[in-house]
């Protein structure tokens, strides 16, 4: 079985300091997808130790996004970036990795979308990004291999996917708009959503709480972290589990990680 975990980390050293090495140890997980590293790639190389073969954008402003792919296995080739032309906001938020797992070729791509604020400059800068990533998974789709989509994708799909969806209509991460790139993606092109297919029908299980006030302890929360999964290598999904820190102080991040076991 081949263990693809998938994290916004919130800083690199932060999580650390949290615990996130023991939370390494513990599910001790093939491959990584990593968001906001916040980081350089020294850094990141050097919490992660010597047994990684890492490939990591930074993002266009210090202490600020951050995508990293790191594996136990070589990288037979990378990619950084949607495209020649990505305006410079969008650095640091996408990363290619091919690989031979359990002898076949895998694509893994870990990605962290913009956030946005609704009626705001930044939901037009969150709407094209979306639009280079759809129509880079399509590319990703339409070739047939093993791609796998993970990371802290800043939209709540349903209203299974957020336990406050009544109040948050109107707000950025659970638009009509930006859940209907998701809907493109599942019935379009083909990829699954692993997280909601061994996590049932809900509502949760959910990915990211807020530090401030109960929000944790009453599980007041967001799905928003994901592994889409083409066909091909949905197939060989065998369980999603979401990381959940047993409590508040226990949390290396305010994400949870995102694992899949996959039987390759």
């Amino acid at each position: 079985m081949l263990s693809i975990g998938s994290v916004n980390v919130n800083g690199i050293r932060a999580a650390f300091r949290r615990g996130m090495g023991e939370w390494m140890t513990e599910h001790a997980p093939d491959v990584l997808l990593l968001q906001e590293v916040r980081a350089t790639d020294e850094i990141l190389a050097a919490q992660l130790g010597p047994d990684w073969h890492l490939v990591h954008t930074e993002g266009a402003t210090k202490g600020r996004a951050g995508v990293a792919v790191a594996a136990r296995e070589p990288f037979t080739a990378v990619r950084i970036g949607l495209c020649a032309d990505e305006p410079e906001p969008d650095v640091g938020r996408w990363v290619e990795a091919d690989l031979e797992l359990g002898g076949e070729p895998v694509t893994v791509v870990s990605t962290y979308l913009h956030s946005g604020t609704a009626g705001t400059p930044s939901m037009d800068l969150k709407y094209a990004h979306l639009d280079a990533v759809t129509a880079r998974m399509g590319v990703l789709a339409a070739t047939g291999r093993c791609v796998v989509v993970g990371g802290d994708l800043n939209i709540a799909h349903r209203e299974v996917d957020l336990k406050a969806w009544k109040t948050n209509r109107r707000s950025a991460g659970f638009l009509p708009e930006e859940r209907a790139y998701l809907d493109r993606w599942i019935d379009e092109q083909g990829w699954v959503d692993l997280g909601r297919r061994f996590g049932g029908d809900g509502p949760g299980p959910y990915t990211w709480w807020s530090w401030r006030g109960q929000a944790y302890t009453n599980d007041s929360g967001w799905r928003i972290d994901y592994q889409f999964a083409t066909p091909a290598l949905a197939e060989r999904a065998k369980d999603a589990v979401i990381d959940r820190a047993p409590t508040y102080e226990a949390r290396f991040s305010d994400h949870a990680p995102v694992r899949v076991l996959y039987d390759l």
